[in-house]
């Protein structure tokens, strides 16, 4: 006999439980709710409190107890379930950052819906645009029916437009006037530059505020105080004015400092890392900073772990703040291992070569970075990576990881191409600066264009010698034809090579001996510049055999070997060709380029060529054909390649023609700025830049005026313009666009240029 629970008044003894009406509730987990079991004695109450616990759960809409003899039925109307939900309206604030709020707030897809959750869903989104200002924010929601009792959920969020900031007021400052603090904000008041009205962000006065107590730490305050900070929205909520209260407090100085605990170096030595200086005025951020100096060095002779806590003493009457320094190194580490992931193509031996952090030797702070830094500069990677790791069952041993992304350190390439320069090219190159991941530099190359025949072989070892010495060696064969390469009626076919050696002077310095042997043979035509037939005229024949001696020196300071963001990086060869040659002469060449960070990924960079050559001897001047050129990607950008600089009209047709110099400057001021709508930067550049130079003859041998052109700024010739430069699965690629804004009368413009196996 079937009995509603509200006919029951007695209590009998459960002999089954029947759940009826269950949808999608795992009847595990409705059993574990139910308080009930069979072979209980149950009655009224305790049917109640069964009841109660179940709709504790949250899952139930509702639940109605009966009996049937012994049998107790459960019937059980489920809650509907959240079958979709839909985000409309949101721009500031990511859809996927939005679900994850409302699931950790319990609404999500599949889960029961709970109407609790949804209000308390709405006041999180209203507080959430309130932080960023948007005080008119709207949010709107509708339940949609769905079959099998499910429910749609549409949420529209009006976002509306955030509170502008219409004044922002300090008050309680002496010492520094309110311009020079709100100039610490990232929340600006609007002014005439504005091109938009500054919004307020809850997030940014937090940190404003933080970045205002550090600006008064730092400079003797230490009583500092922001007592109270009031904004007040206007009615129609489109404005805000903020309200700063702070308390200054009196100017403290430092009182001197002291090292105490256990010193495991000399206390001079660690004193010397300490820039507290007895009587200037108290800087917090200098006692972090000496804090960390202390650890630093303690970290180079292995003391890894050490921790260096700065507690100040305050000296009320003489307004003064002492520091002492608790030093605890903890132990001594020793590096185990040195292991090296991600480098599928290049062996370990390349990576361990360049480590100047030892195994089984004291592991240095320094060391590990500088081997870190080592392995940025060789090119191979685009990105490296130091984990380090205690031994299991130690506690003065760690291991190493160094972890490596390989990028493209070098082209193969059979191809049909056009260059600005060089018009219709037939090439097969095979370029490889970790030739089959040896660390060596193979190159050869067998090409064809306008201008140019060449077939050459390059070799390099950076590593002939365990100890860094480096050896290589050249041969190539070459027939150009300067006439199709804008420059004048002549021809020179050239069979040579080289052998060169490196040796490494320090961690960044090297030295370079290079022995050449070429033989050039030089045809001019009928139609050229009188500067060069007379040159040709002074010399007997037109074969030349050379023994170019080239000795250098460089210091590279750079982060990375392709597209460096710090650092850098400085070069100087002399080229001399002595009295065993044919034509005597020489050349000075000096290269540098500097990358110094401002803020994010914006990057200052300076960059110069300079140079000067002269003959020897008989020779009374620079070869012509050994002569520098400018204009171009390599030197000043907007301008034809090989066009700037002294000129000379051909003997028949009077055509202009360039002519080149003994003496080159050029340079370069660019801003590097990232690259926008991309996360992964590692392979793009972009930038702007500001190029200038020129080259100019100081000897030349006609009356032309255009070889007269001083070595002054007015004959700089100029540029500004936007580059980029893109590391591909061919090599480099580059490209720029350029406007000249200072340029002599025989300059040739060019505005768009591209450029494939440079980068900038």
């Amino acid at each position: 006999m079937f009995v509603p629970l509200f006919a029951v008044a007695d209590s009998f003894v459960v002999s089954d439980i029947r759940f009826d009406g269950l949808q999608r509730m795992d009847l595990a987990r409705v059993l574990r709710a139910f308080p009930i079991q069979e072979g209980d004695t149950v009655d009224e109450f305790k049917l109640a409190q069964a009841s109660k616990s179940l709709f504790s759960t949250g899952y139930f809409n509702d639940i109605e107890l009966a009996r049937e003899d012994g049998l107790l039925i459960v019937r059980l109307k489920e809650r509907p379930a959240i079958s979709k939900i839909t985000l409309e309206g949101n721009k500031e604030l990511e859809t996927e950052a939005l679900m994850d709020g409302l699931k950790s707030l319990g609404l999500s897809e599949g889960e029961v819906f709970q109407r609790a959750a949804l209000e308390r869903i709405q006041l999180e989104l209203l507080r959430m645009y309130a932080a960023q200002g948007r005080y008119g924010a709207q949010i709107d929601t509708e339940l949609e029916d769905l079959p099998n009792n499910r429910l749609g959920l549409n949420i529209t969020i009006k976002e509306g437009k955030a509170a502008a900031i219409q004044h922002i007021n300090v008050v309680g400052n002496e010492v520094y006037d309110d311009e020079t603090l709100i100039d610490l904000f990232s929340l600006k008041l609007p002014s005439f530059w504005s091109f938009s009205e500054p919004r307020y962000s809850r997030e940014k006065l937090s940190g404003d505020l933080e970045r205002l107590r550090s600006h008064y730490l730092d400079s003797g305050y230490i009583n500092f105080n922001v007592t109270s900070t009031q904004v007040s929205l206007t009615p129609d909520r489109k404005h805000v004015y903020i309200t700063i209260n702070i308390t200054e407090g009196d100017l403290y100085r430092f009182g001197g400092f002291n090292l105490v605990g256990r010193l495991e170096l000399p206390e001079s030595e660690l004193s010397s890392q300490v820039e507290i200086v007895e009587g200037a005025t108290f800087s917090r951020q200098l006692m972090v900073r000496s804090s960390d100096q202390v650890i630093r060095r303690l970290g180079d002779e292995g003391f890894l772990l050490a921790n260096v806590n700065p507690v100040p003493e305050v000296d009320e009457e003489n307004k003064t703040v002492s520091v002492r320094f608790y030093v605890d190194p903890g132990n001594r580490m020793y590096v185990r291992r040195v292991n090296f992931v991600g480098n599928t193509s290049t062996a370990d031996e390349v990576l361990r070569r360049e480590m100047r952090q030892m195994e089984a030797g004291t592991a240095s702070t320094t060391l590990m970075e500088r081997s870190k830094s080592r392995l940025e500069r060789l090119g191979y990677f685009s990105e490296v990576n130091l984990e380090t790791s205690t031994v299991p069952g130690t506690t003065d041993q760690i291991d190493l990881e160094y972890s490596v992304v390989e990028q493209l350190s070098g082209s193969l390439a059979a191809s049909l191409g056009v260059s600005q320069s060089s018009g219709l090219i037939l090439s097969a190159n095979v370029s490889q600066n970790n030739f089959l991941g040896t660390g060596k530099f193979v190159s050869f190359n067998i090409s064809r264009s306008d201008n140019t025949r060449e077939v050459s072989f390059n070799y390099d070892d950076p590593y002939f010698t365990l100890d860094g010495v480096s050896r290589g060696f050249s041969i190539y064969f070459r027939e150009q034809d300067y006439d199709e390469d804008d420059l004048s009626d002549y021809n020179i076919d050239s069979v040579g090579g080289n052998v060169s050696f490196g040796y490494p002077i320090d961690e960044y310095q090297r030295i370079g001996f290079s022995l050449g042997a070429e033989q050039l043979n030089v045809l001019i035509g009928d139609d050229v510049p009188k500067d060069i037939k007379e040159f040709m005229d002074a010399q007997d024949g037109t074969k030349f055999n050379q023994l170019p001696m080239i000795a250098s020196w460089s210091s590279n300071h750079l982060n990375k070997g392709l597209l460096p963001t710090d650092g850098y990086k400085q070069n100087l060869s002399f080229e001399f060709a002595g009295m065993v040659s044919d034509l005597n002469y020489y050349k000075l060449r000096y290269t540098g380029q500097s990358y110094l960070p401002i803020s994010g990924d914006w990057i200052f960079s300076l960059k110069t060529k300079l140079g000067y050559g002269d003959g020897v001897g008989d020779t009374e001047k620079l070869p012509f054909f050994k002569n520098f050129y400018a204009g171009g990607f390599d030197s000043v950008r907007g301008f034809k390649n090989n066009t700037l600089g002294p000129r000379d009209a051909r003997i028949e047709s009077g055509e202009l023609d360039p002519l080149g110099g003994n003496v080159q400057i050029t340079g370069s001021v660019e801003l590097i700025f990232p690259f926008p709508f991309v996360k992964d930067r590692s392979s793009l550049r972009s930038l702007f830049f500001f190029d200038a130079g020129n080259v100019f003859d100081t000897n030349c041998l006609t009356d032309n005026e255009a070889c007269d052109i001083a070595v002054k700024p007015e004959a700089l010739s100029a540029s500004v313009g936007v580059g980029l430069s893109w590391l591909t699965f061919i090599g480099p690629m580059s490209f720029s666009l350029a406007k000249a804004v200072q340029q002599q009368d025989t300059d040739e413009t060019e505005t768009f240029q591209f450029s494939l196996g440079r980068t900038f």
